[in-house]
């Protein structure tokens, strides 16, 4: 993203459709299937622990044939150059962006994944992996939110009416194994606040947008 601001790139997003069933599949699976249904298996299926591996061979296969070579440093970014311009191509599960300083080569690429798989293209990037970019090319600035999916999240956890505070972490707070639930009123409570999803949550929303919660993100992680 500060290379798209930097560099003033352009940046669309493209959706792959049924990703995971474009995988294909090396080694002999087995399975239950339906009675009078006896096939070979010859394509991944969702539910088989293989099955994201299997399409990330399949699409690296394919993108380093139209000339993309791989980011050592991520192996979710490809590099492509060609008569001074460029394209960078990062793959997230299904979700891709795409930014150059060529328009061109832009829709080159579009084409080309859309010859090889079933894509929907969304167009200028604005909302993915629960990120919105609000973009101001003539200021060269373009800005990343998550209010969505963090007011989602309160609601998720039944959070949605707490106070705001200015500090994500007071000076002098504790925790502790003294605040474990205590009985089955307590316990109740906690039902719909999973403790493992709601810090997940909170650490995807410090990563991406907000490190000021690195810190309270590193206390509760103890917990």
């Amino acid at each position: 993203m500060a290379l798209v601001a930097h560099f003033d790139l352009e940046l669309h997003q493209m959706d792959v459709k049924i990703a995971f069933l474009n995988g294909d599949l090396d080694e002999t699976i087995g399975m239950a299937q339906l009675e009078g249904f006896v096939v070979k298996l010859k394509k991944s299926i969702y539910g088989l622990k293989q099955v994201s591996q299997q399409w990330n061979l399949k699409f690296d296969g394919i993108i380093r044939k139209f000339g993309f070579i791989k980011i050592q440093k991520d192996n979710c970014m490809y590099f492509k150059s060609k008569g001074g311009q460029f394209i960078i191509l990062v793959l997230y599960g299904d979700d891709i962006l795409l930014a150059s300083d060529d328009k061109n080569m832009l829709h080159e690429t579009k084409n080309f994944l859309s010859s090889h798989f079933d894509m929907k293209d969304l167009g200028e990037a604005s909302y993915v992996l629960h990120i919105e970019k609000n973009r101001d090319r003539t200021k060269g600035v373009l800005g990343l939110s998550q209010k969505v999916f963090i007011e989602k999240m309160l609601v998720r956890y039944n959070m949605q009416k707490c106070a705001a505070t200015p500090i994500p972490f007071a000076k002098g707070d504790k925790f502790g194994e003294y605040q474990c639930p205590k009985n089955k009123l307590e316990l109740d409570e906690m039902r719909d606040k999973p403790y493992a999803s709601a810090f997940g949550s909170l650490m995807y929303a410090q990563v991406c947008t907000h490190p000021d919660l690195a810190h309270v993100s590193r206390i509760l992680g103890r917990y």
